[in-house]
């Protein structure tokens, strides 16, 4: 079973980049559709963006879109998500999941990881 772990959350300015990897281990990511989600206190956990397991399809939530970058890097058997220009509106857990469909649904991901905080300050 595919084993989740993100890392490089941290506390951010507005207009600010982070990084956000998931390293996989216990199978490989290429045999997945991988996902970022977010969830912020008090609110349910939201769709962030999707990578089809052929790394060939990507899906962004509205919110952002033209923002964010997910990427993955099969031979490290690693999953990114480059944040640029992050708002304050960006604060929250963000949590990196693994699945056997292209989803935008949490329920559509079968493994999860503990997830990492990002803080973005005004």
């Amino acid at each position: 079973q595919v084993q989740l772990v993100e890392s490089g959350g941290g506390l951010v300015q507005a207009g600010g980049s982070l990084r956000l990897a998931c390293a996989a281990s216990g199978g490989t990511i290429g045999a997945y559709a991988m996902g970022w989600f977010r969830q912020a206190p008090g609110k349910e956990r939201e769709f962030v963006a999707v990578d089809s397991w052929s790394g060939f399809t990507t899906s962004y939530a509205e919110s952002v879109k033209g923002r964010f970058t997910i990427s993955r890097d099969n031979a490290k058997n690693t999953l990114y998500l480059q944040m640029n220009s992050l708002k304050p509106e960006d604060t929250a857990v963000y949590y990196c999941a693994a699945g056997d469909r292209f989803a935008v649904v949490a329920t559509g991901y079968d493994h999860w990881g503990q997830g990492t905080l990002v803080t973005v300050s005004s």
